[in-house]
């Protein structure tokens, strides 16, 4: 269910930069990045 939320919201702040044409804050492989290790950091946590 968070999984899901964290879609959601992500969704819809996407929606919000393209309506008011605001550019991405990264370049993409740079968000990927940066998502990948919250999910990586988040997993890590989780067995401990």
């Amino acid at each position: 269910m968070p999984y899901l939320k964290a879609l959601l919201a992500g969704a819809l702040v996407g929606v919000a930069y393209v309506l008011v044409r605001v550019e991405s804050p990264a370049p993409p492989p740079v968000a990927l990045a940066g998502l990948l290790g919250m999910l990586l950091g988040q997993a890590v946590l989780e067995t401990l």
